[in-house]
């Protein structure tokens, strides 16, 4: 997983130089930088430990959800722009349907049978890397453009858990409980709700005409905290007064994280023990999002100042 993220750094960074030299910058004057403002719609999956697999790679199409988002794109160079963007999405994973309960390494999660949903809102602002330049104004863009960029995010999360059958009386079944402060593994802190990732990925975009471009883009978000579902540390011991165990009235095990129907304690012995067993996977340290968008640009048509003769 890292030497995937370092060798896609090295690569977009190795672009931006070879796309940036003196000449370029020299040839592309400010009369042929132009802005433009994208709306996308967009579809968010995640990485972590609710998943068929925990690691970077494993993905379930179906807990995908749909996003929205807003941005602003400058053309600075004939390769080189920036963007800020702006997006709110869900992601969400359900262990009943993303673990196989005959697979020895993945029955573990089946029981563990965690379900939750999990609503951001990002703002990023990226560098963007044309491999095709153009060296003209907007009017003579090429017809198809592929691009890959990098750059820096923020973003505001709040994972909810699905309560499920045995909750106590002042909880529904059915309903998501936001988990981030009540502390559900018995963290000496709550996590933070608002953190970095590391935006980058590819696309391509497709003139439409004068004014208009459309760009199918996916990109990763890498980021730097395992609690993207609220899963990461041991189950949490209810005799030391967290704020889970008041909320939940002592049964935080039987209310979000509910064994199947079909689990057979005796064949699993001591898989959910309080303050023991282990909850999340150890091995992986951090979640990760993916965002693939439909995004349509508008060109703000630039202004043309004519040269003042004296």
């Amino acid at each position: 997983m890292k030497n995937i993220f370092t060798y896609s750094s090295a690569l977009v960074l190795g672009l931006a130089l070879v796309a940036t030299p003196d000449a370029d910058a020299q040839q592309f004057s400010k009369r042929k930088q132009y802005n433009s403002i994208g709306f996308s719609l967009n579809a968010m999956n995640y990485f972590g430990d609710v998943t068929p697999v925990t690691n970077f790679t494993s993905l379930r199409l179906g807990a995908t959800r749909v996003g929205a988002g807003v941005s602003i794109t400058r053309r600075f160079y004939p390769r080189i722009s920036g963007r800020f963007g702006v997006s709110y999405g869900r992601i969400s994973g359900d262990d009943s349907q993303a673990a196989n309960s005959s697979d020895p390494d993945a029955r573990f999660r089946y029981n563990r049978n965690m379900t939750f949903r999990n609503d951001i809102l990002e703002a990023s602002a990226v560098a963007i890397i044309d491999l095709i330049e153009n060296r003209n104004n907007y009017l003579k863009r090429p017809d198809f453009v592929p691009y890959v960029f990098v750059g820096v995010a923020g973003f505001y999360h709040n994972p909810k858990g699905l309560v499920g059958p045995g909750a106590p009386s002042n909880l529904t079944q059915g309903e998501y409980v936001a988990l981030a402060d009540l502390k559900t593994e018995g963290q000496s802190s709550a996590y933070g709700q608002t953190q970095f990732s590391i935006p980058f990925g590819g696309g391509i975009r497709y003139r439409i005409n004068r004014n208009f471009d459309a760009s199918l883009e996916i990109g990763w978000r890498k980021t730097f905290t395992d609690y993207l579902d609220d899963v990461g540390g041991k189950y949490a011991d209810l005799s030391t007064g967290t704020p889970a165990q008041q909320y939940f009235g002592g049964g935080i095990t039987r209310s979000i994280s509910q064994p199947n129907a079909d689990f057979n304690p005796t064949k699993f012995p001591g898989f959910n023990t309080p303050g023991v067993a282990q909850r999340g996977d150890t091995g992986n340290k951090t979640d990760w999002y993916i965002v693939t968008g439909v995004t349509l640009n508008y060109i703000l048509t630039p202004r043309i100042k004519n040269p003042k003769f004296r």
